[in-house]
């Protein structure tokens, strides 16, 4: 926070020293952000199969039963918010989550509440 906020009333709790770890309104409002484009269910979709893949708009169609314009503008509002990163190879693009805390602990959050387990990736 900007500024250090008293509260009006001591309840003899510990929200004095809570407020102290208060997030920043920036962090916030990025990971509000971020929970707001996983909140439709086509985007977790994509979001999810991007963190164990890097895949072509063609091919995330194909595995989401979207069509391809649907599929690009998911993955737009999904670059946007941070979640994901984009390459081009050739007239290719290619997707894939991006690396960072934000992208792993939001990924992390939805096999937990989700209780589903991570591909075993087999490398041939």
């Amino acid at each position: 926070m900007t500024q250090k906020m008293v509260l009006p009333h001591d309840h003899g709790n510990n929200s004095k020293d809570i407020l102290e770890s208060m997030p920043s309104d920036q962090i916030i409002e990025a990971v509000s952000s971020a929970m707001k484009q996983l909140g439709d269910p086509s985007r977790l979709r994509i979001f999810w199969f991007l963190c164990h893949c890097e895949e072509c708009v063609i091919n995330i169609a194909s595995v989401t039963g979207l069509t391809s314009p649907a599929v690009s503008h998911h993955l737009r509002l999904l670059k946007t918010s941070g979640l994901i990163v984009s390459r081009r190879s050739g007239k290719e693009m290619y997707y894939k989550a991006a690396d960072t805390e934000l992208a792993q602990a939001l990924h992390h959050m939805i096999e937990e509440v989700g209780r589903i387990s991570c591909p075993q990736i087999v490398n041939h």
